[in-house]
């Protein structure tokens, strides 16, 4: 059926977004598809399912559809190439892809199908700050089952048309338009009836059709979602073999079926050609590629199917969940067996997987999922296996979550565990040790006495030697032993090149550069600074943590050589991204806003220094046993004494500078709170600091300036 008024009244409103938001079995797709060849605009298609409910996931997956529907756009390639983590999604990826958005040149329908599978509020903050500014001409039509939040924060700017389920509901004359396309026979009377009872909804209609069709009551259809099962089981279900039957519903429990993933779970070896020949009696399978004999179901039947394996087998899911689990384990499907295994309730096989996934998690930009994993076994089964319970002091730290990182912290130092360890994993004293080390909580002997036990513990052939090197090089340099600090970077460098852990390649190699430019080594700072970035570039760690030092010191050297275009570009990304480097990683977070403080000031900028040096201040109230970095920081702020009157300002917090990408949206003050996890008093505090350390009044000014400052992408 057409919608093409619709379609034709929201095409000419110039409204930026149209706005299409009715339950499922409203027509949403299809309507969609119909605007799409309706239109002559460069045509942008992204259909979202539950893997794109992640920031990062979610611009990823608009920069590529922009890429692909408009190959060759620079803007829009830098930013498909940009997989980013934390605040660093909304405050440089999600800006950046509006801007590139805004440049295109070309008029554009964006079309947005299930928007409702990215719901959580970090995806909504992105797409309300990627969708704010499409051009003149151009539009963005979206599908929801469900009003998408930002949504109604951009209703104050009016510039939206929405269309709901009141629109697309069918009325008798619509109804009789579906009987006679399917050459079904009714009445009027019967129409009347059905359409009231059924409140219009076009799929119950059309399956009142179908059953019209096949010699049945068309009125017979139920009020509610339970007539759809009744008609599926009916016309789909009833008919087929047990063994058809068993097959729909315990494959049901797979998003995606592919021959062996159901072989595994079902315990045979026909599905191929079982797939395929549920196909071609059409039966609602969807095929991805037949060649590889991959589908899914259409939605509604794996629902039904779903429910009718709870009703004529309950608990039979567990252990299907259980198979599926170690194929996709065996397979390499590690995010896909960690599902499974948490769908089948089964936390201490959950605790292993997501323990051993952590480090190449956060190395892939995974830290969303990462962090929904341990959200879901809770803190009770994190507990029960101890080196996971590290994992997550971790990632919070890496995070920039310090309050996260300090209870886990606790949690950790009252465990007492004493099994050996499994590949892949950290002996857990170790990583204890390791992690201590990072928190620097008890000062520069503890510290040393804890890298020196995490280096012993690791032998050569552990993935985690190199990152006991690089902390061992830590501690030896606040002690004032410059050549023992060179050697353990230097090996934890080549120990990291073995086994492939970009990180400590990029941690250590910013080191070494850092400690070659403070002897005049130009040339050799740059050397070791090179391959740092190479590996940011290589790796796609824009916006972690761990490149912070690199950035610094690479905009160090620079300005030595006089580059300042480059200077300035580094200098604008470590200064937007600091805010990750808190008092929980305190010897990491002092050398980078040390570095940084050294850039500025040589580049004569010494207010920017002198509030660097501020933020160093805090850092050392939390943490004063740092060696001779406290040396060094105050080597520097006696340069800047002449300076002085400039230190009575204050710079952005690391709170503030988490709290600024959120000006960029229309969310409340509470609501900003709620993403936060703090309170609205707190959150009113920070933005009246933001606000006058800015020297604006209003927010929209001070995204403005922020941007300017390079604080926003």
């Amino acid at each position: 059926m057409s919608r093409r008024r619709l379609i034709e009244r929201a095409r000419t409103s110039r409204a930026a977004l149209v706005s299409l938001v009715a339950p499922a079995g409203y027509g949403k797709s299809t309507m969609l598809r119909e605007w799409a060849e309706l239109d002559e605009r460069l045509l942008v298609w992204v259909s979202l399912d539950r893997f794109d409910d992640d920031p990062a996931a979610l611009v990823n997956v608009l920069a590529e559809a922009f890429d692909h529907a408009l190959p060759g756009d620079e803007r829009i390639a830098g930013v498909a190439a940009l997989p980013m983590t934390g605040p660093g999604v909304l405050g440089r990826a999600a800006p950046l892809l509006a801007s590139a958005i805004e440049r295109l040149g070309v008029p554009f329908v964006l079309v947005l199908d299930d928007v409702h599978e990215a719901d959580s509020p970090d995806c909504q903050d992105v797409l309300e700050v990627a969708l704010a500014r499409v051009p003149e001409g151009s539009q963005v039509v979206m599908a929801s089952r469900r009003v998408p939040p930002f949504l109604s924060r951009l209703r104050l700017g009016g510039d939206i048309v929405e269309i709901g389920a009141d629109h697309l509901r069918l009325d008798v004359d619509d109804a009789r338009q579906v009987f006679e396309l399917l050459d079904a026979g009714t009445d009027d009377a019967e129409l009347r009836r059905l359409v009231e009872h059924t409140e219009g909804w076009p799929t119950g209609i059309t399956l009142a059709a179908l059953v019209a069709r096949d010699g049945g009551d068309p009125v017979d259809v139920g009020g509610d979602d339970r007539f759809v099962a009744d008609y599926l089981y009916r016309a789909c279900y009833a008919g087929l073999e047990p063994d058809d039957q068993s097959f729909l519903r315990r494959t049901a429990l797979l998003e995606h079926l592919s021959a062996g993933c159901c072989d595994a779970v079902l315990e045979r070896h026909d599905s191929r050609a079982r797939l395929r020949d549920l196909e071609r009696r059409g039966l609602f399978l969807v095929p991805i590629d037949r060649r590889r004999g991959e589908y899914r179901y259409h939605q509604l039947f794996r629902e039904f199917l779903l429910a009718e394996l709870d009703r004529v087998e309950p608990g039979a899911d567990t252990e299907l969940h259980r198979r599926a689990a170690r194929w996709c384990e065996e397979h390499d499907h590690v995010h896909l067996a960690i599902e499974h295994l948490l769908a089948a309730g089964d936390r201490a096989q959950s605790v292993r997987l997501v323990a051993e996934r952590g480090l190449t998690a956060y190395q892939a930009g995974e830290l969303a999922a990462l962090t929904r994993w341990m959200q879901e076994l809770g803190d009770e089964a994190i507990a029960s296996f101890p080196p996971l319970v590290v994992h997550a002091g971790l990632r919070a730290i890496l995070a920039g979550q310090a309050a996260e990182a300090d209870r886990w912290a606790r949690m950790f130092d009252a465990i007492e565990y004493d099994a050996p360890p499994e590949f892949g994993l950290p002996q857990y004293h170790s990583a204890r040790a390791m992690v201590r080390v990072i928190m620097w909580r008890e000062g520069l002997a503890s510290a040393t006495e804890d890298a020196a036990y995490a280096l012993g513990a690791e032998s050569p052939s552990s993935l985690w030697r190199d990152q006991a090197l690089h902390l061992f090089g830590w501690t030896k340099q606040l002690a004032g032993d410059d050549g023992g600090a060179k050697r353990a970077f230097e090996q934890a460098t080549a120990q990291a090149e073995l086994f492939g852990n970009a990180d400590t390649i990029l941690l250590s190699e910013a080191e070494l550069a850092v400690m070659a430019f403070d002897r005049g080594a130009i040339d050799e700072a740059a050397g070791h600074a090179d391959r740092a970035m190479n590996v940011i570039e290589s790796s796609n760690m824009h916006g972690y943590a761990t490149t912070m030092l690199a950035l610094a010191v690479s905009a160090r050297i620079a300005i030595r050589r006089r580059d300042l275009a480059t200077a300035e570009r580094l200098l604008v990304s470590a200064m937007r991204d600091r805010g990750l480097c808190t008092h929980v990683m305190p010897v990491f977070a002092v050398k980078v806003r040390l570095e940084l403080a050294r850039s500025f000031a040589a580049l004569g900028r010494n207010p920017t220094a002198a509030h660097l040096l501020h933020e160093i201040d805090e850092l050392l109230r939390a943490r004063p046993d740092l060696g001779t970095l406290v040396d060094a920081v105050d080597e520097l702020r006696s340069s800047l004494e002449h300076s002085r009157e400039v230190l009575g300002s204050s710079p952005l917090t690391p709170a503030e500078l988490r709290l600024l990408p959120y000006l960029q949206t229309h969310l409340t003050i509470a609501e900003i709170g709620e993403r936060l996890f703090v309170s609205r008093n707190t959150v009113s505090s920070q933005v009246g600091s933001i606000y006058r350390k800015l020297q604006v009044t209003t927010r929209g000014a001070a995204v403005e300036r922020a941007g300017e400052l390079g604080l926003l992408g």
